[in-house]
């Protein structure tokens, strides 16, 4: 997950590479519009801002599906600096696909709308700072809670067929939110997607990872090489409990940095990216079919 070590790993790179924070800001923004080409033969997309009743409160989100036909729902999570847009891209990239895709707002309870201003970055200390506390509000119990909230919308909405599973992606610190909701809904939840995941596997007796027996359908784990670097034996812990609980998972060590699909972070990389996309697409070409 994003921390201050993340943030040593990114200013290295940075000096490797000579590239400035200033600059490489240039370039997310350059990233950004080159990877919002839609994909071959895209659907016509709809889009709104919505509004999600659940347990807790109203949680704002972002919803957008072909304009036609019914599709498979998909729940997207952002990453630790919330919803803004580059996911709102990134979902709408994945509902020219074909799907019909909610990107939520983990820290409505907090705050609504984006936590992070144009030009912030979570490089700077205050801005982390705020971030981490943010995150900290949000338990296994409030991920699940909303997890299932949010499934539940999917189903609600005419536009999505729920005779095809629910696919649910994650990044960062909500690759333990997928799993978290995979289990809280195993019976409409037919596959997961893990990016550069955090804080799947731990000692602690709520570990992402020890869900595994409580999941359906087929996974993917999409792991930064700085991240198995730190601690490589958590992606063996991933296999063993998927392996023992007989469920599909797809893990996978990816020649990237933490961070490296979503499309502002400074550790985007453009073909690691799109490679780590392509096996998402393909999953749920065929676990939500």
């Amino acid at each position: 997950m994003c921390d201050e070590r993340t943030e040593a790993d990114d200013a290295a790179f940075l000096v490797r590479t000579g590239q400035t924070r200033r600059g490489f800001g240039a370039l997310s923004l350059a990233a950004l519009a080159a990877c919002a080409t839609p994909p071959s033969d895209p659907h016509e997309v709809s889009e709104q801002d919505v509004q999600v009743t659940t347990p807790d409160g109203v949680a704002d989100a972002y919803f957008v599906h072909p304009a036609t036909r019914r599709h498979a729902g998909v729940l997207m999570w952002p990453d630790i600096l919330g919803i803004r847009p580059a996911f709102r891209t990134m979902g709408k990239r994945l509902a020219q696909s074909g799907y019909a895709v909610l990107v939520v707002n983990p820290y409505y309870r907090t705050r609504q709308g984006a936590v992070v201003s144009e030009g912030e970055s979570f490089s700077d200390p205050p801005v982390r700072e705020r971030l981490t506390g943010l995150a900290r509000t949000l338990t296994p119990q409030t991920q699940a809670v909303d997890g299932r909230a949010f499934v539940e919308y999917l189903d609600a909405q005419r536009v999505v067929d729920t005779r095809r599973k629910v696919g649910v992606m994650g990044y960062c610190m909500t690759g333990a939110f997928m799993l978290r909701t995979a289990a809280a809904m195993p019976e409409r939840v037919g596959a997961g997607a893990s990016f550069h995941g955090g804080g799947l596997v731990t000692d602690s007796p709520e570990s992402p990872h020890l869900l595994a027996s409580r999941v359906r359908g087929s996974y993917l784990f999409a792991v930064a090489q700085n991240d198995d670097e730190r601690d490589p034996n958590a992606k063996t812990a991933l296999r063993d409990a998927f392996a023992a609980a007989n469920v599909p998972a797809e893990i996978e060590v990816y020649p990237a940095r933490h961070g490296w699909c979503a499309l502002d972070s400074q550790a985007y990389d453009q073909v690691q990216a799109d490679r780590a996309w392509a096996r998402c697409l393909a999953l749920f070409s065929t676990a939500l079919a």
